[in-house]
């Protein structure tokens, strides 16, 4: 399927659900150009009329009265037509509205079901643009372009039929110019296209550099980077100037070569009108009448080509952002296991059976990984930087599918359960905590809404963040923003730790959870997770060896394979990979 095609379903599909407003706007429209394409015929009989009258030696009444008459028919039918497209636009802003509308609902709810890969493989800011620049390019176009579109488009075809009917000499000498017109206009269109596609993805890089950047500003000043941080930014805005300069210059050149060719095309219609008058084709009266007929349908007959030309980069903006956002849509959504299994609780335990798995198909991460995590018994997995420990998190939680082997719940195939299930089962605290907009209470029941306020503070105090969050001068009600940048990076993770407690997962996941904080705060951590691991099935993906001794099990990868097993003690005296890692670490504190 072309760009095009693709961009043109994704509008069907949405503008469908209208297709009442969308009949009322179109039948308003043929109302409004109907009348719009015959006032100027009454012009015409109007001028004839009244020439008649003033070369008539007798000015006789009838003339005189034919005069008002079709001064008074074309009021009415210029007043009539733009009643009709006041209404039209009217209806018109209402459904655009509502459509539009369903398409950012229906971006946003797409990415609650895609895969974490996409968003792996896909700049924040990137994402950003299709909510801000490409849907705002498609209201804009919709509200404005398309109802250009059916309305001029009513109007040039009835113009053509009423100017045939009228004259069929000076019709033919009104339209004599358009396929030069349209050689000329799709050459530009196609160039003008190139660019503005172009345009949308350099904005879209350019947003993702400045998300990029933003997200990382002390980072750029600690290290005294931000004259680097301009001049990259200067690259990508360069690029979007380039673009943006090149698509507006050919489908802007296309206004005034529009209007330029409708003033010529003007010049030989009189000319044309004149010699019928000459040559004695025509009486005067009539000649002149028809002058000023056809200068009217000159100007009727340009104006929806000189209309949808200077509006042409706006369609295809909205072409360009609707293509990406069907992109969007087609992507495949989480195999939601709509028959699958609905599981309540962890009974035997969690089992990783000769796993094989690589974000990129040329490139194996696992190497056929085996771990059993008991039920009531805490796994750690540890290994340096690379080893997979973090990937085995992501397939878990299904964030990604094994490409081969499986992982089985209760010995079930995680992928025949459903995800709902299998995640409201697997509770999670990151190596970085995210917080939201809203107040501290309400992150920490995030994960049950309706968790009562003594239950937020229980999982709070076992979180040991209570006695902060109570120094607070609004307390529980201290308001998050910023993504929480008032609170360190440990309390972050202490109210990430009291959200996983409130929602009591059967098996839990901690992925480094103290890896970004200093000892005093990883001790208070450290405590937080003694509590929430206690007699509850869980795995600890972990840095620092020191916060996973009494681990009931410890795992060693090494270059996605398991290398060592056992306990703490036993690791030790078999003094292989893991002994080296530990003391390794207790050399230096």
């Amino acid at each position: 399927m072309t760009d095009t095609k693709k961009a043109i379903k994704y509008f069907a599909k949405y503008l469908k659900p209208y297709w009442k407003g969308i009949t009322v706007v179109i039948v308003l429209s043929l109302i409004s150009s109907g009348a719009a394409v015959i006032a100027p015929t009454f012009l015409g009989r109007s001028v004839t009329a009244l020439t008649t009258y003033l070369g008539d030696l007798k000015k006789g009444s009838a003339h005189i009265d034919t005069f008002y008459s079709a001064l008074g028919s074309m009021l009415a039918f210029y007043v009539l037509s733009m009643v009709a497209i006041f209404i039209a636009w009217m209806v018109m802003s209402k459904f655009n509205a509502d459509s539009t509308n369903d398409m950012r609902e229906n971006l946003f709810s797409k990415f609650q079901r895609m895969f974490v890969r996409y968003f792996d493989t896909h700049q924040d800011g990137k994402l950003l643009s299709l909510f801000t620049s490409d849907l705002d390019n498609i209201f804009n176009a919709m509200n404005n372009a398309i109802f250009e579109i059916i309305s001029q488009g009513i109007r040039f075809i009835g113009t053509i039929i009423i100017m045939f009917m009228v004259n069929a000499q000076l019709a033919l000498t009104t339209i004599a110019t358009t396929p030069f017109i349209l050689i000329v206009s799709i050459i530009l269109m196609k160039k003008a296209r190139i660019y503005l596609d172009k345009q949308q993805d350099e904005i879209g890089d350019l947003n993702g550099y400045i998300t990029e950047q933003i997200n990382g500003e002390k980072v750029i000043i600690t290290n005294g980077l931000r004259q680097e941080s301009v001049d990259g930014f200067k690259i990508y805005n360069n690029r979007v100037r380039s673009a943006m300069f090149k698509g507006q210059f050919y489908s802007g050149i296309l206004f005034p070569l529009m209007n330029g060719l409708n003033l010529l095309n003007l010049a030989i219609v009189i000319a044309m009108g004149a010699w019928m008058i000459i040559s004695g084709q025509v009486t005067t009266a009539i000649g002149l009448g028809l002058i000023v007929t056809f200068v009217e349908y000159s100007q009727t007959y340009f104006e929806p080509i000189t209309q949808v030309t200077s509006i042409y980069s706006m369609i295809q903006l909205a072409l360009t952002g609707a293509r990406r956002l069907a992109e969007v849509e087609e992507q495949p959504d989480e195999k939601a296991v709509p028959n699958g299994e609905e599981i309540s609780g962890l009974n035997k335990g969690v089992k990783l059976e000769n796993v094989h798995f690589g974000y990129n198909k040329n490139k194996e991460i696992l190497h056929g990984v085996s771990v059993a995590v008991d039920k009531g018994k805490s796994v750690a997995v540890v290994g340096p930087t690379g080893s997979g420990k973090t990937t085995i998190m992501n397939l878990i939680n299904r964030f990604y599918d094994v490409d081969s082997g499986k992982i089985t719940f209760d010995e079930t195939d995680i992928r025949d359960i459903k995800l709902g299930s299998l995640r409201n089962n697997v509770g999670i605290v990151l190596q970085d905590s995210v917080l939201f907009s809203g107040t501290i209470a309400d992150n920490i029941r995030y994960g049950k809404p309706d968790a009562t306020m003594d239950e937020v503070i229980s999982a709070a105090k076992q979180a040991n963040i209570h006695d902060f969050i109570e120094s607070l001068p609004e307390g529980y009600e201290t308001q998050v923003s910023d993504s929480g940048s008032v609170f360190s990076t440990g309390q972050k993770q202490l109210i990430s730790i009291a959200r996983t407690i409130l929602t009591n997962p059967p098996f839990l996941i901690l992925d480094e959870a103290t890896s970004n904080v200093d000892t005093v705060t990883e001790e208070k951590i450290q405590k937080a997770m003694d509590a929430v691991i206690a007699g509850r099935t869980s795995f600890v993906i972990a840095h620092r060896l020191k916060t996973i001794l009494n681990s009931d099990k410890i795992v060693v990868l090494k270059d996605g394979n398991v290398i060592e097993e056992g306990n703490h003690h036993e690791l030790l005296k078999q003094k292989g990979f893991y002994y080296k890692l530990y003391t390794d670490q207790t050399a230096f504190e």
